[in-house]
C-alpha cells in the first residue's frame, strides 16, 4: 500500500493507494468518516472496504480529507471535502485512464460525501454506502439518485438510528431504473465492533454480483 501525496482543494492530500496489474481494472475511491470524531483513512471500516475492493482487482484510493494526518488545509463542513474527494477522483482517473468502472464508497460522513460525488460525476458506475448519516444530513440531493448500489447498516446503531437509513433507502429504492440493496448486520453498532465479518461479506457479495461491464447479475434486494 504505498503511500501517496497528491493536490487537493487546500493543498496536499495523503493517501493509500493499490495499483492492479489487471489492464483496465475497474477503480475505487474509499472515503472516512467524520474527522472531528476521529475518522481517518486508517478508520477499521475504511480499511475493511478498501480490501474488499483490493481483493476483487479494482486499483484502490483511500486518503485523509484536508486536515485530518498529513493532508494539509482544515474541516469545511463538508463542501471543501467534497472539493477533496473530486480531486482523488481525477487522481486515480489520471492514473488508470483506461479504467473500465469508477466507484465510490464511504463511511459515514464518508457515505454523505460520496453520495454527493456520485450526482457531480456521471462516471461513476456504483456506490458502496456504509451507516450513511441520514439523520444528521440532508440526502435530498439524491433526486433522482443517477446509479444503483448498495447500503450497509447495522440495525443496534446508536449513532445513525437503523430507522432513518430504512427511510432513505424506501425513498432511493421508489425511484425508476436504479436498485438500492439494503443489508442491516443484526447486532451492530456504528463501528461494526464484532462485526467486520458480516460487514465483509455484504460488500463481498455485492461486488462479486458485478460483471465487468458494470451491470449486477442478480436483481438488487431490499
Amino acid at each position: 500500500m504505498p503511500e501517496v501525496i497528491f493536490n487537493g482543494g487546500d493543498g496536499r492530500l495523503e493517501g493509500r493507494y493499490h495499483h492492479s496489474k489487471t489492464p483496465s481494472a475497474p477503480i475505487a475511491l474509499v472515503l472516512h468518516p467524520d474527522p472531528r470524531h476521529g475518522g481517518t483513512m486508517n478508520n477499521k471500516v475504511v480499511y475493511t472496504l478498501y480490501q474488499c475492493f483490493v481483493q476483487r482487482g479494482f486499483s484502490v484510493l483511500r486518503f485523509n480529507f484536508r486536515g485530518v494526518g498529513r493532508s494539509q488545509g482544515s474541516f469545511d463542513r463538508g463542501e471543501g471535502e467534497l472539493a477533496d474527494a473530486a480531486a482523488a477522483l481525477d487522481w486515480l482517473q489520471q492514473y488508470n485512464p483506461n479504467a473500465s468502472q469508477s466507484w465510490v464508497a464511504g463511511f459515514s460522513f464518508g457515505a454523505w460525501i460520496g453520495m454527493q460525488l456520485l450526482m457531480r460525476r456521471p462516471e461513476i458506475a456504483s456506490f458502496i454506502s456504509i451507516s450513511p448519516p441520514a439523520n444528521m444530513y440532508d440526502f435530498s440531493f439524491l433526486a433522482p439518485c443517477p446509479v444503483s448500489g448498495l447500503v450497509v447498516q447495522g440495525d443496534a446503531d446508536d449513532v445513525v438510528p437503523e430507522a432513518s437509513v430504512q427511510k432513505l433507502v424506501t425513498k432511493l429504492s421508489n425511484q425508476r431504473d436504479i436498485a438500492i440493496e439494503y443489508r442491516k448486520v443484526a447486532g451492530s453498532g456504528h463501528f461494526f465492533v464484532d462485526h467486520m465479518e458480516k460487514l465483509t461479506e455484504a460488500v463481498g457479495t455485492y461486488l462479486d454480483a458485478w460483471p465487468a461491464i458494470g451491470r449486477p447479475k442478480v436483481k438488487a434486494r431490499s
